[in-house]
This record gives C-alpha cells, structure tokens and sequence, in this order.
C-alpha cells in the first residue's frame, strides 16, 4: 500500500507497474499543474504526462525508494516538458526558411550529370583493372581494395620488395592511361 508519509513509499506486495500506475493516477493533476507553470499549453501537458509515463513503463523499477514519487514525476514532467520546447524551438528554426531559401542549399551528394561522369569513370576503371596482367590485378586490388603495404603483400605473395613496386606503378600508369 502507498504510504503518506515523506519516508520511501512503502508497497507490499505492489510490483513496479502497479505502483507507477498508482501514483500517476493519484498525482495526475499536480503533475499536469507543475508542467502547465512551465507555460506549456494544455494539450502539450497531456502530452508531455502521456510520455512521461511510457517512458517510465519502460523502467517502472525507477520509482523505488525515492523519498517523494510526487516530486519525482512533477521534475521528470516539467524536464520532459523542457525537452519538448527545445525541440520544437530547434525545429522550428531549422525548418523557418522559404522555398526560395531551401531550394538556395546546396545538395550534399554529386549533381545528376556528375553522378554519370562518376559511374562511367568507375566503369572504365573497371575495365583497365580486368585488363591487368593476373600478378599485377592481384598486387593492386590487395594494395588498394584491402590496403595491404607493399611489403606484407611482398611477404603474401612471395615476391620482392622492388617487384611489388613495379606492379603498382605499371597499374597506375595504366590506369590513368585509360581515365585519360
């Protein structure tokens, strides 16, 4: 049973769901009044109550041993109510501009035509890639794809040092040839 006293509450036999639902019930009205004072409308309230308490079904344990549930739900609430008006105040803000100003940012990604230069580049790539000799197709995708240095791919595929060098710079300037 919920306890008046300003000590814990106590609750035999109560589980953490129960005494949530209890003291949401029984301190609704100081909890919606602690929120409106934070000149919050009356439909953002009940909002704002309304997530309070699922977030708290999610971790109704939250509510053992504090000295003053009341308290406890009136400061998440008027937090919670904070929150929402940084939010809406943030969102606002970003979302405040005309169309003219919106169609003013740039694109974060290629434009259209850029895009297509991309690709066709990345094709021809491709096909100078396929075109390498076997031992030097394999010397530049491990040095380029999975990064290997050229001494450990030297050391994997059991060749020099000097030949690994060769490889790679045979393979740029064929590369590039064919990007040319």
């Amino acid at each position: 049973m919920l306890s008046s006293s300003p000590s814990p509450l106590v609750w035999d036999g109560v589980d953490d769901n129960d005494l949530l639902n209890r003291a949401m019930e029984m301190h609704y009205d100081e909890i919606t009044s602690a929120v409106r004072r934070h000149g919050h409308p009356w439909s953002t309230t009940r909002d704002v109550v309304h997530d309070l308490y699922v977030k708290l079904a999610a971790r109704p344990d939250v509510l053992q041993n504090k000295r003053s549930i009341k308290a406890f739900l009136c400061r998440a609430a008027i937090n919670l109510g904070i929150d929402r008006q940084r939010r809406e105040t943030r969102e606002a803000r970003l979302f405040s501009g005309s169309d003219r100003q919106a169609l003013s940012v740039a694109s974060a990604g290629p434009a259209p035509d850029q895009a297509l230069e991309i690709e066709a580049r990345i094709a021809i790539l491709r096909e100078a890639i396929a075109e390498l000799p076997e031992r030097r197709r394999i010397v530049f995708v491990l040095h380029r794809l999975h990064h290997l240095t050229p001494d450990q791919i030297s050391t994997r595929l059991n060749i020099s040092r000097n030949m690994v060098d060769r490889h790679l710079r045979r393979a740029f300037a064929h590369c590039l040839d064919r990007l040319l």
